[in-house]
């Protein structure tokens, strides 16, 4: 049977269809995880005339339906995992960063975010028996702390050429939180072209944090985050890619005993993000990774060594 094509979708024609692709929807998995009100704004139709479209991709595709666990079970086989080039928090995440899943990375300044981010943007292009997804980085830079001599010295501490490397990362800064949500949608438009396995924001919440202030711009701030994160949920599921993510944090007032510090996005970033690591420094250049939460791993611990080969146990 021929793949069906947008065109075939009940209601889409050829200028619909060309305002889809436009706005970075050019396959039915893309069209079936959005919601009518955003389908039917990007193509100018109304939202009746987009619900309906939407259910004729959920039935190409094949999505929506309920399945039994096994079926599952056989999908999630087809999950790929990245490895951070340290045994310990491989072990610590049940083999490495998950694809189709939102890592989060959440500590103080100088605790180690930013650095296992660049790790894996070097790892994602080894071959899958190296630990790596053999794809590419799309980097969304939102503190200007993408470095690519460090990325050339992760690259030589794999014994891999630096400049082939960099070819194949990404990396975009974002000015805004408006400008940082629509680097998720460009970089749909470079998932079509290449094999982007992982995708990076570096960090989620600083420029919400800078923009939205005060109590009163919250309830704002919270669903233009929730917005966000589930669009790069979405890419996740929709190229099998890693979603890994950056947080800042915050002291917390209520907190007399233990680390007084919390990641900033409350809930809506602790229930959108599937796995949650806490980064914190140690001595002699040790950083302790404590995994807070996660849908099938027990809480644990992993120290790891930043160096200048780059992650280590």
């Amino acid at each position: 049977m021929p793949e069906t094509s947008m065109e075939d979708l009940p209601g889409v024609g050829q200028a619909i269809a060309a305002k889809l692709r436009e706005a970075g929807y050019s396959n039915l998995m893309a069209i079936a995880v959005v919601s009518p009100k955003t389908l039917a704004e990007v193509a100018d139709i109304g939202e009746g005339v987009a619900a309906k479209i939407i259910a004729a991709a959920k039935k190409e595709a094949d999505i929506g339906s309920f399945e039994t666990g096994d079926v599952v079970m056989e999908r999630r086989r087809g999950l790929g995992k990245l490895t951070t080039s340290s045994k310990a928090l491989n072990d610590l995440m049940g083999g490495g960063f998950e694809s189709q899943a939102i890592t989060e990375l959440f500590g103080e300044y100088g605790s180690g975010k930013t650095q296992i981010a660049h790790q894996c943007a070097v790892n994602v292009q080894l071959a899958p028996e190296d630990g790596g997804l053999a794809g590419e980085t799309i980097i969304i830079d939102t503190e200007n702390t993408f470095r690519p001599e460090r990325i050339a010295q992760m690259a030589q501490g794999l014994d891999i050429e630096p400049e082939e490397v960099l070819k194949h990362i990404h990396v975009a800064r974002a000015f805004n939180s408006n400008h940082q949500m629509l680097l998720v949608e460009k970089a749909k438009e470079i998932a079509e072209k290449k094999t982007i396995k992982l995708i990076i924001v570096d960090s989620l919440t600083s420029l919400f944090r800078a923009e939205y202030v005060g109590r009163g711009t919250l309830a704002s701030r919270q669903q233009m985050i929730n917005k966000h994160m589930h669009d790069l949920l979405r890419f996740g599921d929709i190229y099998n890619a890693v979603v890994l993510v950056t947080n800042q944090v915050s002291a917390n007032p209520d907190a007399f005993f233990g680390d007084p510090t919390r990641p900033i996005g409350g809930h809506i970033v602790g229930h959108t993000a599937t796995y949650r690591l806490y980064l914190r420094k140690s001595k002699g250049g040790k950083r302790i990774v404590r995994l807070v939460d996660s849908p099938n791993l027990p809480e644990a611990e992993a120290v790891v060594s930043i160096t200048e080969k780059g992650v280590r146990d």
